[in-house]
């Protein structure tokens, strides 16, 4: 199943394609009172279950603590370039938050590792809605993945409250019955 198909470059033909390598299976049916963040999805577990083609990429992944996911956000309206996000209530450019209506729907998370057995990563701290695509799983490595002087824009002050706020329907697609 292709999940996305998009032209980059207008007139050239260039298109990207990707595919799901898996699914992330959570307790959330709908984002409406999800976590905003992992970090305020503490000890809420999901699992990946990867595509079974796909299972010995994940070879000594049961080494690390944490991973990137990198997912398709299957439930969002659309792009859009100025939102008001959930821990601010001025609009901002989309580029500037982490709100989920992108010009490409894609979502990262760091997640914590609980185990991997066969085709199954399971995780804790997870804040993304079930029936999620996968497009990636990345190792977190903390020597690679720090910036030193990181300034952290309009959110500075705001990060904390990622862990007591959840999500509303402003961002998700409304299904009709």
């Amino acid at each position: 199943m292709v999940i996305t198909e998009l032209e980059i470059f207008e007139g050239v033909g260039m298109t990207v394609t990707f595919e799901p390598i898996g699914t992330l299976f959570t307790p959330f049916s709908a984002a409406e009172g999800m976590p905003i963040q992992p970090s305020g999805a503490r000890g809420v577990e999901g699992k990946i279950v990867l595509n079974e083609e796909l299972q010995d990429g994940l070879m000594d992944l049961e080494g690390f603590s944490h991973v990137w996911v990198i997912y398709h956000l299957h439930g969002v309206i659309g792009g859009k370039l100025k939102v008001t996000p959930f821990l601010d209530s001025k609009p901002h450019g989309i580029f500037a938050t982490r709100s989920p209506a992108r010009p490409n729907p894609i979502g990262l998370s760091l997640f914590r590792v609980l185990g991997v057995s066969g085709r199954e990563v399971h995780l804790s701290d997870v804040d993304v809605l079930d029936g999620t695509p996968v497009l990636d799983i990345k190792p977190f490595v903390a020597d690679f993945d720090t910036a030193d002087n990181a300034r952290f824009g309009w959110f500075e002050g705001k990060s904390h409250a990622a862990s007591s706020v959840v999500s509303d329907n402003r961002f998700v697609e409304r299904r009709i019955p």
